[in-house]
């Protein structure tokens, strides 16, 4: 079985402190491969300001192209709205049987993830990949079986933050990937 870690998020847009968190959970774990998951909608953000799913996920593309030990996955597309992560593994798992899933998340989630749709069910049947977030404290969750604490980099670079950024017409370059700022420039997204 290949130990694959899912990476949920909008990543509206992905930039470089997503992908040094995916690289560390990596190198400092025993997954073999990472998916970046596109989620279309999380059920606890809003959608405001949420660029197009295809868009993202190009984006995602852009990023991971060079890497294999990387993906970029739409699988929450075709599925119904708004995302669970529940719904998804099942449906992962009955599609890729090869694969051992592991989740990975910041802190930040950790600590709420009382409030997703059967979450006694995934802390019971997956590992959880746990960075930290300056500000969160998992509390009771810390403890989980299942539950691995990475001590990867802090890294305090939000997709809030460049998108901000862009709409003040400030530079963002060295916040993302170069093939990611490039086709944020060329495309104009998030500057109005």
């Amino acid at each position: 079985m290949r130990k694959t870690g899912l990476y949920f998020g909008s990543f509206n847009p992905i930039h470089i402190g997503h992908l040094i968190i995916a690289e560390y959970m990596l190198e400092h774990s025993d997954l073999e491969e990472l998916w970046f998951v596109v989620s279309p909608r999380n059920p606890l953000k809003e959608k405001t300001s949420l660029l197009d799913d295809w868009q993202r996920l190009h984006m995602v593309n852009l990023a991971v192209e060079d890497d294999d030990r990387f993906r970029a996955s739409d699988v929450e597309f075709a599925l119904s709205q708004p995302s669970y992560t529940c719904h998804t593994l099942v449906h992962l798992a009955e599609k890729y049987p090869q694969r051992e899933f592991a989740l990975i998340m910041g802190e930040d989630n950790l600590q709420t993830i009382y409030k997703w749709l059967n979450y006694d069910w995934i802390l019971e049947n997956y590992d959880l990949y746990v960075y930290p977030r300056p500000g969160y404290d998992a509390g009771e969750y810390r403890e989980g079986p299942r539950i691995h604490f990475v001590d990867a980099p802090l890294i305090e670079l939000s997709s809030t933050l460049i998108r901000e950024n862009l709409r003040q017409n400030k530079a963002v370059r060295y916040m993302l990937p170069p093939k990611v700022w490039q086709y944020l420039d060329e495309m104009g997204f998030y500057q109005t």
